[in-house]
């Protein structure tokens, strides 16, 4: 009996030490982030001074990369960090040595409502030597809320673009591309 009794013992604390070893797992290993959407209207822009040629060139920008990480487990709500890489371009008729260029980042039920939508602003430096520069962004918090735990992140998306004209998202919709001969 006492064998018994000790085998049941030794059971029962080798089930609490997987219970509590399941949940730190769970803890630390997230479930699916949202989906991530370069929004394509929005994913580049070029400002033209005049017609649309490469000569009229004031500025351009590109999203190159969109990353993400995410975590959250029980009912707590996701908790996501994005990394986002542009770069942008100042072309013949570009006049000023740094340029301000916006962004947005929305958190979107998936194909439904808008729940949050942020601007930002990304400086980019340019000079004679200089005509491209690169740059990364990253933003450390997107607190997105579940009702419960049965809501995954995968019934969200993140959507990111620049903040563009009509006449831009346009142009950028008709799939044009300029040819930029003197690039090296």
């Amino acid at each position: 009996m006492n064998k018994l009794l000790a085998v049941a013992l030794i059971a029962a604390v080798a089930v609490a030490g997987c219970s509590s070893n399941a949940k730190k797992a769970r803890e630390a290993n997230p479930a699916p982030c949202p989906n991530i959407v370069v929004l394509k209207e929005a994913a580049r822009f070029i400002d033209f001074e005049g017609e649309e040629s490469a000569e009229n060139v004031a500025y351009s920008g590109e999203i190159v990369d969109v990353s993400t990480t995410c975590r959250y487990y029980g009912d707590r709500p996701i908790e996501a960090e994005l990394s986002l890489d542009f770069a942008f371009g100042k072309g013949p008729k570009g006049t000023d040595a740094e340029k301000v260029f916006t962004y947005f980042v929305a958190v979107t039920r998936k194909d439904l409502e808008v729940i949050e939508k942020n601007e930002f602003a990304v400086p980019a430096k340019f000079s004679n030597d200089r005509m491209v520069a690169v740059e990364r962004v990253n933003i450390d918090k997107i607190t997105i809320p579940r009702r419960d735990e049965e809501v995954s992140g995968l019934n969200f998306e993140i959507i990111v673009g620049f903040n563009v004209t009509p006449k831009q998202a346009i142009f950028n919709r008709s799939g044009k591309s300029l040819k930029f001969p003197d690039l090296k």
